[in-house]
């Protein structure tokens, strides 16, 4: 069987492997036939010089000239989209329609050219000058390559070689090591193709994008940890991502981290009394949409017991039973949630729903969960574990006090989310619930599920410590992003002619600076 080649320093090429692998079809649990190289040393320092080298150019490289690249990568990924489609269904058991090609797909062409648009603007540069002191500042390139780690749930808009953190890299003037997910190697290597097509003909250096498909654990701590690394961007399990941070951290090196998040939902009295069959169609919507397979998935909900709340539960179980159990993306996900709900069970959750897998490939049944207040306050930490996938734990509390005391338990968040009634009468305690919440989460929302992420410059995709590294970040939005991969340079009575251009007096582009604490898009006279 022939092996499949890396891009690494501009070209494909067999490079230097240890080892192979092969994707498998997880709605027939079939392996499928192509195999792909696991590589070892040698390809690794091979990138990372050759990235070196390409990022010292894109340091040097127009705004225009990385705009281009990433509106020709966005054309050529909606001019091959069927066969995107087609490869990713293949590979991850993901709908064609809707998820891939009507949603999937056009998010991540639309996050490509707001990179564009962000790079044109200068948006992410933030400009900043005191003209009396003669200092000037703004973010600009790492000069580095920047290692991305690509999760297995978005084989477009999240992939290591076309996703958000991809393209927030290749606009701050970095060149990207992909490191590809073996759960969708053939998906990433014709987004690689289509990238490597789009780098020569933008005039960018060839070496700009390189793909690795596998590594060996102690070469990604290697890569993380390497000295000629810029930064990382990861999405993916708390195990790992701990491990990388640990080697990340010691070397001294920016790794930017997505890993778990239980994301919790608190249903008022109020609201409950009020709409409890909608609430929980809506809960159970959110919860088995795609297997549950979303870094925002709510598997934690928190209800006060009411007159209502029983309603609540009972029609929460009917529609996770109604609902489709879709196919999961590989045997791992199958694998974490049958440990995921023997350990909930075994700290005190009973099943309600679910509980057990299904025939034909990688499918589980929709599980819903339940446990008492305050048996969740007796072991906080085991019943509050995410559990990827279609499944979800109800906590039931006796009172007002014991929903806080729950919400003071919880981990850092990507989200979290209220719902209240529309009459007011949950207002005093939505305003101390919300105050609990807000420190706990990124995204804050209000009687909306947190399922869907909008690519929008408002949005906040990150949320403290252990839902990301840190709580400082979003890895969706621009021009947001894309600081995370820049360094903050500035120049103090550095003669104007030797500055960047938008750092200059004159400001024919009219961009947006911060000029002696004031905002403004005029030059300086």
């Amino acid at each position: 069987m022939a092996m499949k080649p890396i891009l690494i320093n501009g070209e494909w090429q067999l490079g230097d492997y240890v080892g192979s692998f092969q994707a498998t079809n997880p709605t027939t649990a079939q392996t499928i036939a192509t195999e792909y190289p696991i590589s070892g040393r040698g390809d690794l320092e091979l990138a990372l010089n050759a990235g070196v080298a390409a990022s010292r150019e894109l340091a040097q490289s127009s705004a225009e000239q990385r705009a281009t690249f990433l509106e020709r990568y966005a054309d050529l990924i909606e001019a091959n989209r069927q066969q995107l489609s087609e490869l990713a269904h293949s590979e991850t058991g993901l709908p064609i329609e809707p998820r891939l090609n009507s949603v999937e797909l056009p998010r991540t062409v639309n996050q490509l050219r707001q990179a564009a648009n962000a790079v044109r603007n200068h948006t992410w540069e933030l400009a900043t000058i005191d003209s009396k002191a003669n200092i000037r500042s703004l973010y600009g390139s790492l000069a580095a390559p920047v290692a991305i780690f690509g999760p297995n749930n978005f084989p477009f808009a999240y992939n290591a070689i076309a996703g958000s953190d991809f393209a927030s890299a290749i606009a701050a003037g970095n060149a990207v090591i992909a490191k590809g997910h073996p759960s969708h190697p053939a998906t990433t290597e014709r987004l690689a193709q289509l990238a490597h097509e789009a780098v020569l003909a933008a005039g960018l250096p060839a070496a700009s994008v390189q793909l690795l498909y596998g590594l060996p654990d102690e070469l990604g701590l290697a890569l993380v940890s390497h000295p000629l690394i810029g930064a990382i961007g990861f999405t993916g399990s708390r195990r790992a991502g701990l491990a990388l941070k640990a080697a990340a951290d010691q070397a001294g090196k920016a790794i930017y981290l997505e890993m778990s998040s239980i994301n919790p939902v608190v249903m008022l009295a109020g609201a409950v009394t009020e709409r409890a069959e909608a609430l929980a169609a809506e809960f159970a919507g959110s919860c088995t949409l795609g297997a549950g397979q979303f870094c925002t998935n709510p598997g934690l909900l928190i209800l006060e017991h009411s007159a209502a709340s029983n309603e609540f539960i009972e029609a929460t179980k009917t529609h996770f039973s109604q609902y489709p159990s879709l196919t999961l993306l590989n045997q791992g996900v199958l694998a974490g949630i049958e440990q995921g709900i023997s350990a909930l069970h075994d700290a005190g959750a009973q099943v309600l729903v679910g509980g057990h897998g299904l025939d034909d490939g990688y499918r589980y049944a929709n599980s819903l969960l339940y446990v008492a207040g305050n048996s969740f306050l007796a072991n906080p930490q085991a019943l509050s574990h995410e559990v990827f996938g279609p499944v979800s734990l109800i906590v039931e509390c006796a009172d007002q006090a014991e929903v806080l005391q729950v919400l003071d338990c919880l981990e850092g968040n990507l989200t979290g989310s209220i719902y209240s009634s529309n009459n007011g009468a949950d207002e005093a305690f939505y305003q101390t619930v919300a105050e609990r919440l807000r420190a706990k989460v990124g995204r804050l929302l209000n009687d909306k599920m947190p399922t869907g992420v909008a690519v929008s410059s408002a949005m906040n995709h990150g949320g403290p410590y252990p839902a990301t590294g840190h709580a400082g970040w979003t890895a969706v939005g621009f021009p947001a992003t894309i600081r995370r991969f820049a360094a903050l340079h500035c120049y103090d009575n550095v003669r104007e002619s030797r500055l960047p251009s938008i750092l200059q007096n004159a400001n024919p582009q009219a961009i947006w600076r911060l000029v002696d604490e004031q905002w403004s898009n005029a030059s300086i006279v």
